[in-house]
């Protein structure tokens, strides 16, 4: 008789919004997990931490519109419990804080289905953190209140003891009450709460699409109105909102706000994104090419093989150690496939992918181009006449490096380690229309080969289109690709990485606003 192995069910706060501030534990739990049900204010980004073959299923409930009843949620986590999955049910903010994760958790104690709660950072500390106020603090306030503007049931009005309420605390944090935010505030003052309190409306707070608006209690409902706020959103009374222009530094960034179009591989989409949402802006990924195998492997495989019969290996991207190095895994090999050959990258981020396989570059040219990696060569030995070079690369790619080097005696072996190709149809057609539509507000381009897509997605047109934006490019050889399709580059990174892309765009806006 098969048994059924025993199903668990992890209760997971996703935090408020950002999805760098969700837990490494919460982490762990949802990458293990056979079914994921996840909430509305849930990160699409977390959702990439889940196993490729989990069942991911939205259950989100936001007001005003049809959601899945929290009783079906219920019954759905102990019957995937029941037929022994691993069940994250993952919650924005924390689930014991207004959540209603305390049902749920009851819920399945009731049916015997075991469970573990995983805490997450929750909306006020979100606020405190990203808006620039605190909670407590030693001259102003001392205690705090969490309360909810709706009733369990959804109603608009609620029980509250509002003549203790309104005074008991020198900070109150009122969740979900951008509807009745008159209302409360009304009872607020009714109640011996000051009207010139300072108050603060705070809209996806740790988000590039976070909105502040301040005022007092007399006057916040009315402000929230006209700024058309809307959940999610939380209300702060108290004097501690008056630290705000003095401790605010998430929406001061030159980036805050900014939405930015990532093209780069999928593989790479995830980092650059992670280092724009850590500087306040809004990615918005469409890879504008795949990396895939080269169209025939063999020579890849006899590469690996021959490896250490080199004097140098050259990798002049990420990509190509990713290729090469996996290949030399599907051979049972390891870093020892290179023997006493010496290892150059191009520049930091590709001597990084090496450092992950546990190789070290010995050589690390100090500008990030085929030119400057020949010239360090160059450099680095008597003389070039007669040495091997293996430079495992794209199938198409510049050939100023081994041109460079057999001019100086070199004998250069180029191997295709990939290629790179156009996204698919169906993505092609999201990259218009978000292009088209001017859903961004800079377009991010990392290599000649991106370029060159993104001018055939957007057709004839594309120089016309793109001038409504901000062009960002990684460097001066994708700049010029750029240019010699007709293409105005508004900004080119001194330093040829993503991060010096981000400096460069950092100081555009710095300069121009």
């Amino acid at each position: 008789m098969t048994q059924v192995r025993a199903g668990k069910v992890y209760l997971l706060g996703a935090g408020p919004g950002d999805p760098d501030l969700v837990t490494l534990r919460a982490k762990k739990h949802l990458a293990e997990a056979d079914v994921v049900l996840y909430d509305a204010l849930v990160h699409e980004d977390l959702l990439r931490l889940c196993r490729k073959d989990a069942k991911k299923v939205f259950v989100g409930k936001r007001a005003g519109r049809a959601s899945e009843r929290q009783a079906a949620i219920n019954e759905r986590m102990v019957s995937e419990a029941r037929a022994g999955n691993v069940v994250a049910r993952l919650k924005g903010g924390d689930p014991y804080l207004f959540g209603r994760g305390s049902e749920e958790a009851e819920h399945l104690a009731n049916a015997g289905v075991a469970f573990e709660v995983v805490p997450g950072v929750t909306s006020p500390l979100a606020v405190c953190a990203y808006a620039g106020i605190s909670l407590t603090h030693r001259d102003l306030a001392s205690s705090v209140a969490f309360i909810t503007a709706v009733e369990s049931g959804g109603d608009e009005e609620t029980s509250h003891d509002w003549a203790k309420l309104a005074t008991a605390t020198d900070t109150l944090v009122i969740f979900m009450g951008v509807r009745t935010l008159g209302a409360v505030m009304d009872k607020l003052v009714a109640n011996g709460r000051s009207p010139s309190t300072p108050a603060a409306v705070f809209h996806w707070a740790s988000l590039p699409q976070q909105r502040t608006v301040v005022g007092t209690v007399a006057t916040i409902a009315e402000l929230a109105d006209k700024a058309e706020l809307a959940l999610p959103a939380l209300t702060v009374v108290g004097d501690v909102v008056g630290l705000r222009e003095k401790l605010r530094w998430y929406d001061t960034q030159p980036l805050f706000g900014k939405r930015v179009f990532v093209g780069r591989a999928e593989e790479q989409n995830d980092g650059f994104a992670a280092l724009l949402r850590a500087r306040g802006a809004e990615p918005v990924a469409h890879p504008l090419i795949r990396i895939e195998a080269p169209e025939a492997i063999e020579p890849l495989q006899r590469a690996v093989q021959a490896a250490s019969s080199y004097r140098w290996v050259l990798f002049t991207s990420s990509n190509a150690v990713h290729a090469f190095l996996n290949e030399a895994k599907a051979q049972g090999r390891d870093a020892r496939v290179f023997g006493e050959a010496k290892i150059c990258a191009i520049g930091p981020a590709t001597a990084e992918s090496l450092a992950a396989y546990g190789i070290r570059a010995d050589l690390t040219p100090a500008e990030y181009r085929g030119e400057a990696v020949a010239e360090a060569l160059r450099a680095a030995e008597p003389s070039l006449k007669d040495v091997r070079v293996l430079l495992p690369r794209a199938a198409v790619a510049r050939d100023v490096l081994p041109d460079t080097l057999r001019a100086n005696g070199a004998l250069v072996d180029i191997v295709d380690a990939y290629r790179t190709a156009a996204p698919p149809e169906t993505e092609r057609a999201a990259i218009a229309a978000c292009i088209e539509n001017g859903d961004v507000d800079v377009v991010t381009i990392t290599s000649p080969s991106s370029v060159q897509n993104l001018v055939r997605i957007l057709g004839p047109n594309a120089a016309k289109t793109l001038e409504r934006l901000k062009l960002a490019s990684i460097g001066p050889v994708t700049t010029k690709a750029a240019q010699e399709l007709g293409l105005t580059v508004h900004i080119t990174a001194t330093e040829y990485t993503t991060v010096g892309l981000l400096d460069a765009l950092e100081s555009y806006y710095t300069e121009t606003h």
